[in-house]
């Protein structure tokens, strides 16, 4: 698995971005929505234009990243159960959120859903594709069978700290097997840092002061401890004698 990474704080979630340039290793909506729920989280749900946006930004940094990604959809957790009612009007109005979200928020791509058989929602990430009709294949939503394989995203409660420090936008270890993770801000660990160090000299002051304070104590009771050698040393003597009785 990869590395999670966080906006903001502790507040917010937590997002991974699981990419395979290996086209055998991509999954389809069922696999990928378990993938996520193993490793902690869902699949990923949307809840506003400005969450999209920061989706749309990670992605776009992949595919900056001239780590030679290729085209590839990913899964998103917005699916509709059953075909009972798939090509009536009311079929756009059946999509769920598999993480249990109540979002209305859709960024479906022109005449998109088309219903039918295509139950499973991905997000378009085809950057090499001609435009369509509504434009680019690029972020905006498209249904799709689902048993078809894509990459996805998955979701992270605002509990799952931050795994990922600044300067590391993604993992190239095994371009192939593992997942591609882009990086952008650090959350409640630098934070931490940023409160602990200014308080570094006040704790070396008091480190300082502990231990003048214990040298003094120690040596006042060394002097109340030493004992005059008349006193002290009278049942030993000077000039040892040879006792008779131990002579062999």
């Amino acid at each position: 698995s990869g590395q999670k990474v966080c906006y903001g704080d502790f507040k917010h979630s937590c997002y991974k971005l699981a990419y395979f340039q290996d086209l055998s290793r991509r999954v389809g909506f069922q696999e990928a929505r378990q993938a996520c729920e193993i490793d902690g989280g869902a699949l990923l749900s949307l809840e506003s234009e400005a969450e999209q946006q920061l989706i749309e930004n990670m992605l776009q940094n992949l595919t900056k990243s001239g780590s030679g990604i290729s085209d590839g959809d990913f899964w998103i957790g917005l699916w509709r159960s059953g075909d009972a009612l798939a090509t009536s009007s009311a079929c756009p109005d059946l999509y769920q959120w598999a993480d249990g979200s109540n979002s209305l928020f859709r960024n479906w791509y022109t005449d998109e859903p088309s219903c039918g058989s295509e139950a499973c929602v991905v997000m378009y990430h085809q950057p090499t594709a001609n435009p369509g009709l509504g434009g680019p294949y690029l972020y905006q939503w498209n249904d799709d069978r689902c048993n078809m394989k894509h990459n996805f995203i998955c979701k992270y409660g605002p509990d799952i700290l931050p795994t990922v420090p600044a300067g590391n936008p993604y993992d190239t270890s095994k371009p192939e097997d593992q997942y591609h993770i882009i990086a952008t801000e650090t959350g409640i660990i630098p934070n931490l840092i940023y409160v602990i160090i200014p308080t570094i000299p006040l704790l070396l002051l008091i480190l300082v002061a502990f231990g003048t304070c214990c040298f003094q104590m120690l040596h006042k009771s060394k002097g109340r401890t030493k004992t005059s050698p008349n006193q002290s040393t009278l049942w030993i003597s000077k000039t040892p004698r040879k006792d008779s009785s131990m002579e062999v």
